[in-house]
């Protein structure tokens, strides 16, 4: 019993000394103190050496694109690294460039603060901000989307371009032991300051999507922090190419609207796809818009049509319906929204009708 007894001291003894060391150890070899942060050669902070360059800004309020809660698999948050930062990690390789890396490109998430350090950002990040949410809508628009709108306490406002995207802060919940940040694109117009809309899709397993779904109840918080992206509406005598599936009705919905309470009566063609009729969404908005925009024109196509739709038109994707009903690109610009794989074929059917590359802009929704 005394031997026993022994060796439960004697490894408690062991595992305390360890802990001890251990706790030494973090509070000099990992302690790298203060370090100065330089952005855009002009605004310094004193940040805690160690910590990642992502969350160093975002403990500054300063908040960079990022949708996997930091752990490298997204590819969003990238800074240009002028000075200090360190060697490339092996886990950046996969989102960076040969261009990139040359050029002082890191995912901030990675790369961390151990020396004084200077960066690079877009100015219009210091405009990016953290907002409080209060659920006003969590409804169905068809059996896959949610239409979610979202109130500001009274007194606050964001400013966007229509097009831009937010991010929303899930919270932890059971099956979810983290919080992360999920980009979805505004399908409000900018003239709503004090309430955003979104649609966002359910994905099997998605942390966001499930807790928007099935959790998310009206009148609860919800942080969301924006905006950001370079995908937005430009002003132009050009004619107007749309094109989206899904979710990416929601930044050209934004668009549209911007457009019709303006009066904006550009020539405009959208080009939309789903697979049934029970996926289609929001018709009775665009049916508005074709009423009262004399030069906007909607086209769909059902690709998996049913018995039940009673549906005799057209049945193919997106870039058949370019193909079919644009006879050309010049004098024109895309606003494209989708899966990666459809805007890439969009574009490529865009292109070989004479669009030029330059004036494409999509938001790939990976």
């Amino acid at each position: 019993m005394n031997d026993i007894l022994t060796t439960v001291i004697s490894i408690s003894a062991i595992s305390g000394t360890l802990a001890l060391l251990l706790s030494i150890a973090n509070r000099t070899i990992a302690n790298y103190g203060d370090k100065k942060m330089l952005i855009n050669n002009e605004k310094e902070l004193i940040v805690d050496g160690g910590d990642t360059l992502l969350s160093s800004l975002i403990e500054n309020e300063i908040f960079i694109p990022s949708a996997c809660g930091g752990k490298g698999s997204c590819g969003y948050c990238k800074v240009k690294v002028l000075e200090g930062g360190g060697e490339v990690l092996p886990t950046e390789l996969g989102y960076l460039t040969k261009e990139d890396q040359d050029g002082g490109v890191r995912l901030s998430c990675q790369c961390k603060v151990k020396e004084d350090i200077s960066i690079e950002i877009p100015e219009e990040l210091f405009n990016v901000k953290q907002y409080d949410y209060t659920v006003k809508q969590n409804n169905l628009v068809n059996s896959t989307i949610k239409h979610l709108v979202l109130d500001l306490p009274a007194g606050k406002e964001i400013d966007f371009k229509p097009g831009q995207y937010i991010q929303i802060l899930t919270p932890t919940y059971k099956g979810n032991d983290e919080e992360v940040y999920r980009a979805y694109s505004l399908a409000s117009p900018p003239s709503q300051k004090h309430t955003i809309e979104l649609f966002i899709g359910l994905i099997p397993e998605g942390i966001c999507t499930t807790y928007v779904h099935t959790l998310l109840k009206e009148g609860q918080k919800l942080t969301v922090v924006g905006p950001f992206g370079d995908f937005y509406y430009r002003e132009s005598e050009r004619e107007m190419v749309m094109v989206a599936i899904g979710t990416g009705m929601a930044p050209i919905m934004s668009i549209l609207r911007h457009m019709h309470e303006n009066k904006i009566h550009r020539k405009c063609t959208f080009f939309f796809s789903a697979r049934n009729k029970q996926e289609l969404y929001m018709m009775d908005k665009i049916a508005e818009f074709e009423k009262d925009m004399p030069n906007f024109k909607f086209i769909y196509s059902l690709t998996r049509a049913t018995d039940e739709d009673q549906w005799e038109g057209d049945k193919v994707r997106v870039p058949d319906l370019i193909k079919k009903y644009l006879e050309n690109g010049a004098n024109k610009e895309a606003y494209m929204c989708g899966s990666p794989k459809m805007i890439d074929s969009a574009a490529e059917a865009l292109v070989e009708i004479g669009m030029e590359e330059a004036f494409i802009y999509y938001d790939k929704f990976e």
